[in-house]
């Protein structure tokens, strides 16, 4: 099916605390993530919690790449989506590989021609 972009979805497992609970690493992480996987930032907005996590969106011209961790359980997780020719799992893999993360759980969603179907998640262990 032709798309017009790809959307993956990804559970993070077994990250370091202190780069789930850091704002500015997290920030840099995923600027670097999408230029990795070609797009262009527009825009950067990212959050820190008290008293831990971290909540943040990469605006980009091709669509976005968002986080939400949960330092306290090793957990974040992440959305990548981007439309036209990149590949979003060039970005998602950037970011669990800098994160720590020793499990991982993608879905990638075909999206905009058509219903949704979604696939069995992949779990792999990193």
């Amino acid at each position: 099916m032709e798309t017009m972009g790809r959307h993956v979805i990804a559970e993070l497992w077994g990250c370091d605390f202190e780069k789930l609970n850091d704002v500015e690493q997290i920030e840099q992480t995923f600027v670097n993530a999408a230029l990795k996987s070609g797009a262009e930032v527009r825009e950067v907005a990212f959050h820190k919690f008290a008293p831990q996590g971290v909540s943040g969106v990469v605006i980009i011209s091709e669509s976005h790449l968002t986080i939400h961790s949960f330092p306290e359980h090793g957990y974040a997780s992440i959305d990548v989506y981007t439309c036209g020719d990149l590949d979003p799992n060039i970005a998602a893999d950037f970011i669990a590989n800098s994160l720590g993360a020793t499990t991982r759980e993608t879905m990638e969603l075909p999206r905009g021609k058509g219903p949704v179907h979604v696939q069995r998640a992949k779990v792999k262990a990193l």
